[in-house]
């Protein structure tokens, strides 16, 4: 964890241009990041949204039909499933960009 306090180091143009070419050249060395996986990722993230969601659907269509009220449940309950899918996707992706910007600081410069 980083201590926001600290004050930013200003980096020189040669430097931050070092850092990004020694970033492409590790990229394209690593082989397990490359377009598929980018599908991959973007499909996971899909289904983590759109699993809640249906089943938020289903269980509300379910309670319409067994305990029919004045208000219906179906569109209640999918946007709380809406709700919590988008909620573990952002969750995820957050942790995704602070497993890499930790990766970023641990790099030599």
């Amino acid at each position: 964890m980083t201590d926001d306090r600290r004050p930013k180091r200003i980096m020189s143009f040669g430097a931050a241009i070092g850092l990004n070419a020694g970033r492409k050249l590790r990229a394209r060395a690593d082989d397990g990041h490359g377009v598929w996986l980018g599908f991959g990722m973007m499909g996971l993230i899909g289904w983590s949204i759109v699993v809640p969601t249906l089943i938020g659907a289903g269980l509300g269509l379910w309670l319409d039909d067994h305990y029919p009220g004045r208000h219906p449940w179906t569109l209640a309950l999918l946007i709380a499933g809406l709700c919590l899918g988008c909620f573990n996707a952002w969750r995820w992706v957050a942790g995704q960009a602070e497993a890499m910007s930790g990766a970023e600081q641990d790099e030599p410069e």
